[in-house]
């Protein structure tokens, strides 16, 4: 089986909804998750047959907060997984938590077979935590991680955010400070965006947000800070020891084959992207309606190739994007030379890559790009 296969299975529950997530997520109920998880499983066993002749190497559980569902019903997912699919023995299966609720039965999801732990720390400043709308303290990410450990988990990530209301440089220097001192071997590093609806947006004239050069900076200084203390940055957001960069996330920005499962998910799977409609009660009655579905011609794959390899340390290789998409990569050329010769972009072994600067304004220079592989079509 030459083929491999990612699967992401959204978990929509949360015990509260955080002040800047615009995520499908909803309040959980005993019964309402119990047949969320029939569902998921019957969904699961309709679709393997069309996964026949693929090998299932990453599995990733996100929400919504995946751990609230607890390690029984977990576990009767992940079972439904491992019996209705080929799965690489080595396949990477990980779990989204939250800190409060991260210590419940952590030895049995490692023995079920769950082997990396995405934990949402966010800040290391409990007054910060309560501001944006998180329930857990800094305190409890501790008690996680030791309990995360003790269970068995090799795998450890954490995610933060930066940008946050009110938040200055040595707030985010002491949360980078201390998230590190917790020995993870990935972090996912984001910055705040207001989306349209959420409670952060709706209260974004009576708070004081860090501007866009604080950000900026903000984010040079994780770069650089991670990178003193062995992370490498693999992707724009995200940090990793070596061998440790999150290969279910990797196959996202390499237009490698995935699929989803449950309200919200999106896939791109045999040369078509979808994604399902965002209707929980839907769901669990088994009107899986899809709210999109795009098949995708190879102008577009191309498109989506330089797009998503500019976010990668791995960078833009022009032999793939000649010999793979078919498309010339000399109209690009050029550009890059500029970026460059501004310390936007540098040359790699591959190709080419962006520096921390150039991800910084990584969507205009895409733009741009974009735009003059446009021109080259029409001409």
């Amino acid at each position: 089986m030459g083929k491999s296969l990612g699967l992401y299975i959204h978990i929509p529950f949360c015990a509260a909804k955080c002040a800047y997530c615009d995520f499908y997520s909803l309040p959980h109920s005993e019964a309402k998750m119990d047949a969320y998880v029939g569902a998921l499983c019957r969904h699961l066993r309709t679709f393997a047959p069309r996964a026949a002749d693929y090998t299932v190497d990453t599995v990733y559980f996100g929400g919504g907060t995946p751990s609230y569902l607890g390690a029984e019903r977990l576990t009767a997912v992940l079972d439904t997984v491992t019996s209705c699919f080929h799965m690489d023995p080595r396949a990477e299966i990980t779990l989204e938590a939250n800190p409060d609720s991260a210590c419940a039965d952590l030895s049995a999801l490692r023995r079920a077979g769950f082997n990396r732990v995405s934990l949402g720390v966010q800040s290391s400043d409990d007054h910060m935590l309560r501001r944006i709308g998180r329930i857990h303290t800094w305190a409890q990410v501790r008690q996680a991680v030791d309990a995360i450990r003790d269970a068995g988990f090799d795998n450890l990530s954490l995610d933060l955010i930066y940008g946050l209301p009110e938040q200055t440089m040595e707030q985010w220097q002491r949360t980078l400070s201390d998230a590190v001192s917790l020995a993870p071997d990935h972090v996912s590093a984001y910055g705040l965006k207001l989306e349209p609806g959420t409670p952060l947006w709706r209260r974004q004239t009576q708070l004081t947000f860090p501007d866009d050069d604080q950000q900026a900076e903000m984010y040079l200084n994780a770069v650089t800070f991670f990178a003193k203390n062995g992370y490498f940055q693999y992707e724009i957001s995200n940090f990793a020891r070596p061998g440790f960069a999150s290969r279910h996330n990797l196959k996202y920005w390499r237009l490698e084959e995935y699929a989803g499962f449950g309200p919200g998910a999106h896939s791109d799977f045999g040369g078509v992207r979808y994604a399902a409609a965002r209707d929980l009660d839907g769901y669990i009655a088994g009107r899986a309606v899809l709210s999109e579905r795009t098949v995708i011609t190879p102008a577009e794959r191309a498109r989506e190739y330089v797009m998503l390899s500019l976010r990668t340390a791995e960078g833009l290789s022009p032999a793939v994007l000649e010999g793979q998409y078919g498309v010339s990569f000399a109209p690009l050329e050029a550009l890059m030379r500029t970026y460059q010769a501004h310390a936007l972009a540098e040359p790699v072994e591959t190709g080419w890559c962006l520096t921390p600067r150039g991800f910084l304004v990584s969507n205009a220079i895409i733009g741009q790009l974009l735009d003059a592989l446009d021109g080259e079509e029409t001409d």
